[in-house]
């Protein structure tokens, strides 16, 4: 499999963002009772967002929308969408070499045909069409949170969602890296294993490991009895002792785990701490009325001095599959120049 050179280079969530993609949810059979609380949960995640939003709204759902968020500085998009999982649906920006930006899209089979749900194939270029934003398509499976990058080029990623067979089946290592490179700017990947479990997403790294900075990387330690405890050793464990794309030693810092988080039918969900969104001046984390909540924005707080961390809860969306993270999409500003 052959690329081209990269066309632009992904830069780190901290970067200055010019505003957020988010989407409304909808889908009355998606959410099984939970829409409601769910869609409670959205707006308070936009009132917490100190960013300007973007958000996409099918048409028969945009009065309920445009009550709901009544005083967000937003910015509402008549666009149809599966939900709201614009992490995976939506765009993924690029510094390009001239100093501006292209949102970058990617083919989407519904997690590996998990989830297929109707217009997600096209959101992303619909959203760059309204948005009036340059985009270039790339032939090959890959969704927004399957990776997680730093600011010179690091890329995270877990093999149990990179190198599975639905979604570029016959993948080696070396063909996710040559795909990113190219896409993406990637100069270096850095693997993770297996995700946490009933995660339908086959093991997001954005639920699993972020930056939190230059050569800084956040994990999570399981609680007692903690049914992802081998997981989130071993994930601590791949990422010590790595350093980053131009040789910076890699920092690993952990902060506890939510535990374990059931449904309203006893089933585990994937509840993660580090599933939070970085917005420009704050954030914002899951919460999921676990005892260790308040402990998660005390640790987060001390990894962003410069930042306020806010929790806002987020058990009803999670009952969709995933949170925060995965429901925004960060549009950055211009980049000053190609480097």
């Amino acid at each position: 499999m052959a690329y081209l050179n990269s066309v632009g280079r992904m830069p780190a969530e901290w970067y200055p963002h010019e505003a957020c993609l988010v989407a409304w949810p909808h889908a009355e059979a998606y959410w099984q009772g939970d829409l409601v609380a769910a869609q409670v949960e959205f707006a308070a995640l936009c009132r917490a967002i100190d960013e300007p939003l973007h958000i996409l709204v099918p048409a028969a759902h945009m009065r309920a929308a445009r009550a709901a968020l009544a005083g967000c500085d937003a910015t509402f998009h008549e666009i149809p969408t599966g939900d709201i999982w614009v992490r995976d649906t939506g765009p993924v920006y690029v510094h390009t070499p001239d100093g501006g930006r292209s949102g970058q899209v990617f083919q989407f089979n519904g997690w590996g045909g998990s989830y297929l749900l109707e217009h997600d194939p096209d959101v992303a270029a619909r959203a760059l069409r309204s948005l009036g934003h340059a985009g270039q398509y790339f032939p090959f499976v890959l969704e927004g949170g399957a990776i997680e990058v730093d600011d010179v080029g690091t890329c995270l990623t877990s093999r149990q969602c990179m190198l599975n067979e639905n979604r570029n089946g016959g993948w080696a290592t070396d063909d996710v890296f040559r795909a990113l490179s190219t896409a993406l700017g990637i100069r270096k990947l850095i693997w993770v294993d297996q995700g946490l479990i009933n995660d339908h997403t086959d093991g997001h790294i954005d639920t699993l490991a972020r930056f939190v900075g230059p050569a800084h990387v956040v994990c999570m330690h399981p609680q007692e009895s903690d049914p992802n405890r081998d997981v989130l050793l071993a994930i601590r464990t791949a990422l010590e002792g790595q350093v980053d794309a131009i040789g910076r030693p890699i920092r690993v810092t952990s902060i506890g785990s939510p535990g374990a988080v059931y449904d309203a039918e006893g089933a585990l969900m994937p509840a993660s701490y580090v599933n939070f969104y970085i917005a420009n001046h704050r954030v914002v984390v899951p919460q999921y009325g676990s005892v260790y909540d308040r402990e998660a924005i005390e640790g987060l707080a001390a990894l962003f001095p410069d930042r306020e961390v806010v929790g806002v809860s987020a058990r009803a969306i999670l009952t969709g599959g995933g949170a925060f993270h995965c429901i925004t999409q960060q549009i950055p500003k211009d980049s000053p120049g190609w480097r």
